[in-house]
């Protein structure tokens, strides 16, 4: 059942198609001809990924879970298909802005010779998983908000927790500054390469864990 409610939100999502090429290529060419070339395998990443949260508007509009749960489909199989398509496109959409980020930057390096853009795979590597965790993050946040109050309501609710969770890590910062506290900048960059990356994906697959059971016991309790 869950690969049916996967067939409905694509299809959903197939009337973004046209204007997603667009936007995603618009916004590569502009961001990677820059000096900022590795900000677009991020942004790249993060429209693709948090696109697929728009499938909770239509299903509101249409009030298509009514209909759905009067079928042999269960609450859990809902909240995960969810799930596994916000996180299929948060995957997709760093693939995505990894390779075109990529490739833009080697066809701009042949078409103006004079303005090489350095490329690091490396970096570049970095900067798209550091992505893929910042959306994992986001929709961590926002899904079970949106199970509880709403797509609108549940957007609202999620800008005030990041802006909460914002203020906190400024108040943080300044406290460490005002100690007097060091950190070890190159030692940081070592366990950062490292350990780094493979820590930022298993810490974004917790925290879809935890989420998901979040939102799978807000969805359980809810009337619909």
């Amino acid at each position: 059942m869950i690969k049916g409610l996967l067939k409905k939100d694509l299809y959903n999502l197939a009337s973004y198609k046209t204007s997603l090429i667009i936007v995603v290529l618009f916004c590569g060419i502009a961001i990677i001809g820059t000096d900022a070339i590795y900000w677009g395998s991020i942004i790249i990443g993060m429209i693709v990924g948090m696109i697929s949260l728009s499938t909770f508007s239509y299903d509101e509009m249409a009030k298509s879970n009514r209909y759905i749960l009067t079928l042999p489909v269960t609450r859990k199989e809902i909240v995960l298909e969810k799930y596994i398509l916000a996180i299929g496109a948060t995957i997709l959409g760093s693939l995505l802005g990894f390779v075109l980020t990529l490739l833009i930057g080697n066809i701009m390096n042949y078409v103006r010779p004079d303005r090489v853009i350095d490329i690091s795979i490396e970096t570049l590597l970095a900067t798209t998983v550091g992505g893929f965790f910042g959306v994992s993050f986001i929709q961590a946040i926002q899904i079970p908000s949106i199970f509880k109050w709403g797509a609108e309501k549940g957007r609202i609710q999620m800008f005030i927790v990041l802006l909460f969770l914002v203020l906190i890590g400024t108040g943080v910062g300044f406290l460490i500054r005002e100690s007097g506290f060091t950190i070890d900048i190159a030692k940081l960059e070592s366990v950062l390469k490292n350990f780094g990356l493979a820590f930022l994906i298993i810490l974004s697959l917790i925290m879809y864990f935890i989420s998901y059971k979040i939102s799978y016991k807000i969805y359980k309790n809810k009337e619909e």
